[in-house]
């Protein structure tokens, strides 16, 4: 699963044990040498889909982590883009591998929890890769208004979601395990680290953009393929902030 230069179990452990902050704030260093780091399988998918959108003026990567996300919303946005973040040594980490490229559109970064973003209405596209399994399903309607509130008229929120694994397959089961494994440690141990993948289910997430105010349309990425029934196993979710 990891590189050679990637954590050790043992760093993984301590990691794991930690707070979601303090443990990306340990994993930074070596968290571009994990599987955890959204691939660039999915950016390029995603960025193609996004300049038939654009151009945007400014642009928004919420919980950007070491910023491969920034590096899609540079090829989109004219203007500038602001990574978001909790963690100090993600966004350290982001700025040291950005590239001042000339004529390359100016990137901030910005320690910020995502459920209270300190801006106002001034961005026209928010993105986000992998981060959403971070927030119970009680949070997301409270952060998907954050995200509305900082989003110009006609705005854009986009982000991919994967199709579920079908059941009894092995990443069925692999998912299942990973998420009773982190039930069963934030009940014993403190601080909890949440971090749950099956918790993000497509409906549901539409239908509270749409409770929270936006125009909610989805996108097929006919580059990551099909299952067997057709359906696209991923699909781009492009809500918009009405004009």
């Amino acid at each position: 699963m990891f590189a050679p230069q990637g954590p050790t179990f043992r760093e993984l452990a301590v990691q794991a044990l930690s707070s979601v902050e303090r443990g990306y704030d340990l994993l930074a260093p070596k968290f571009d040498h994990t599987p955890f780091r959204t691939p660039d399988a999915i950016l390029a998918p995603v960025s193609r889909a996004l300049q038939r959108l654009g151009p945007f003026g400014s642009g928004l990567d919420l919980c950007c982590g070491t910023g491969a996300g920034m590096d899609v919303l540079r090829q989109v946005c004219r203007e500038r883009v602001i990574g978001v973040d909790v963690s100090a040594g993600m966004l350290a980490e982001g700025r040291a591998r950005a590239r001042a490229t000339a004529g390359a559109t100016p990137a901030g970064w910005v320690r910020a929890d995502a459920r209270a973003l300190p801006f106002g209405p001034v961005f026209d596209l928010a993105v986000s890769f992998g981060a959403f399994g971070h927030f119970l399903p009680r949070e997301r309607p409270g952060l998907f208004a954050q995200v509305h509130s900082v989003l110009r008229p006609g705005g854009r929120f986009v982000f991919p979601i994967g199709a579920p694994a079908r059941p009894g397959s092995p990443g069925y089961w692999a998912l299942l395990a990973f998420d009773a494994a982190m039930r069963v440690r934030n009940a014993l141990w403190r601080p909890s680290f949440v971090m749950y993948y099956r918790t993000f289910r497509l409906t549901d997430v539409c239908a509270e953009l749409t409770r929270t105010g936006f125009d909610v349309r989805l996108h097929a990425l006919p580059e990551l393929g099909r299952r067997t029934d057709g359906s696209p196993r991923c699909r781009l979710v492009v809500a918009t902030r009405p004009a």
